[in-house]
């Protein structure tokens, strides 16, 4: 076991797979043996993994935000390029390497919060499990506005209904729940800033219709940002993006930034 310094400890380790499943045609789950991960992780955080263990291509890390870190760490992905095409075809009682806790985790709420909103688009639903399964010990409202594409993006979310959760859906073609964007679900928030607190991970225009509809209510809030990464350290400052206090990196000094912080393009 290998351990880096850069302000936390970072654990490199490899893991058992437990479990590697599509829960809906679009998205996959993996689930690994890893309980000295499982005990340090944060919301928000995520973990580096290495998808092919026999060669160099790809030759970079990929970042996942972290499901679900319980007994065992579960992570949230969809195929979409070489690297997590590989990750679906790893098989239960392949190993893992991986690396982490990494990243900035989210705040939480401030004391006065009564309702708490997490509004995810498609993939960004990744980090809000992990969330809700801290903020069901407190005594908030808790709700899920998640748009997807269409029915295949759209899975039955019990773990989330189990925690609590309201959950409300809406998709683009209308195929499961309302139809649009998941802006048409807004009107489920409380717009009362003293009560309400937002969460909030997707593609940059969904969270930045999320940025103005709580600039406009003067809502608090925190975004998870999405870029690509290579070494998922800060060091190479290739996943910088911009913010109102100047560029800083997805990786070190988020993934979790104040929702009123970030400039989404």
């Amino acid at each position: 076991m290998v351990y880096l310094k850069n302000c936390m400890d970072k654990i490199q380790n490899t893991y058992k797979i437990l479990v590697n499943e599509k829960l809906c045609p679009q998205y996959w789950r993996m689930i690994f043996n890893a309980p000295d991960l499982a005990a340090e992780v944060k919301p928000g955080q995520f973990v580096h993994i290495r998808t092919d263990d026999q060669g160099l291509q790809p030759f970079f890390r990929r970042p996942f935000s972290v499901y679900r870190a319980q007994k065992y760490v579960e992570i949230f992905y969809d195929v979409v390029g070489p690297g997590t095409k590989l990750l679906s075809l790893k098989k239960k009682g392949d190993t893992l390497d991986v690396l982490g806790p990494l990243g900035t985790p989210f705040k939480m709420p401030p004391e006065t919060t009564k309702q708490v909103i997490f509004i995810a688009g498609g993939i960004g639903i990744a980090p809000m499990l992990i969330l809700s399964d801290l903020l069901k010990k407190k005594k908030y409202e808790l709700i899920l506005l998640y748009g997807g594409r269409n029915r295949g993006h759209v899975y039955p979310m019990q773990e989330f209904k189990d925690n609590g959760v309201k959950v409300h859906i809406a998709t683009d073609d209308g195929s499961v729940g309302a139809n649009g964007r998941v802006s048409v679900l807004f009107d489920k928030i409380n717009k009362d800033p003293q009560h309400t607190f937002i969460y909030t991970c997707g593609p940059n225009p969904m969270m930045k219709a999320v940025q103005a509809f709580a600039a406009q209510h003067g809502i608090l809030g925190q975004a998870a940002c999405e870029e690509i990464m290579a070494c998922g350290l800060g060091a190479c400052l290739g996943c910088s993006i911009e913010t109102k206090h100047g560029f800083k990196t997805v990786c070190h000094d988020g993934p979790a930034f104040d929702l009123d912080e970030v400039i989404l393009h």
